[in-house]
């Protein structure tokens, strides 16, 4: 009987300790996804620009001549019908039209069929070239979509464009997009 107490009580014991490797095993390897960064690489959609619809919407033709709606990530530019409406699609028409462009997407919007990204000519943010012309607002309602260097760049480019009273700021007061979308005035 001791000796079939003893070799129980040793495959009881092997059993507990792969048991022990296992949970060990486990542990680490929970520990290097919480490690992982959340965003390990943005999708990267490379074209020329064929179309500005407004101040924050472009579509691109990819080299397999298939087009992309983009709607720039981190900014509301003014409705057509907004003062500085035209203007802001002017000035990124003036920024992006006809060039070769990169387009960091972070999501598909379905219901517009549309990417939304940061627009980049020659490693130039343009999204945040916008803000900086005074030209469109830095969209606060989606900022946690954003990378946090991209948020204090936006928010201190609208300050900046602000205080220097140019494009939109040159209005005392003027109306945000999307106030503008929610009294029901667009275009």
């Amino acid at each position: 009987m001791n000796v079939m107490n003893l070799f129980y009580s040793a495959k009881q014991l092997a059993s507990d300790y792969r048991f022990f490797q296992l949970r060990q095993q486990l542990a680490i390897l929970f520990c290097l996804i919480l490690a992982m960064p959340l965003n390990v690489s943005a999708e990267i959609i490379s074209g020329r620009v064929i179309a500005v619809a407004s101040g924050d919407t472009i579509t691109i033709l990819n080299s397999n001549n298939i087009k992309y709606k983009i709607r720039l990530s981190g900014i509301d530019a003014p409705e057509k019908a907004q003062p500085y409406g035209i203007a802001s699609r002017k000035s990124l028409s003036d920024l992006v039209n006809g060039k070769e462009v990169d387009v960091a997407w972070i999501k598909l919007e379905k219901k517009h069929k549309r990417a939304v990204g940061k627009v980049l000519l020659n490693g130039v943010d343009i999204n945040l070239e916008q803000i900086k012309l005074g030209m469109a607002w830095f969209f606060l309602h989606y900022q946690n979509e954003q990378p946090s260097q991209d948020r204090i760049d936006y928010e201190n480019a609208q300050i900046s464009a602000e205080d220097k009273q140019i494009g939109l700021w040159v209005d005392k007061n003027p109306t945000p997009p999307w106030e503008f979308r929610k009294q029901g005035k667009i275009n």
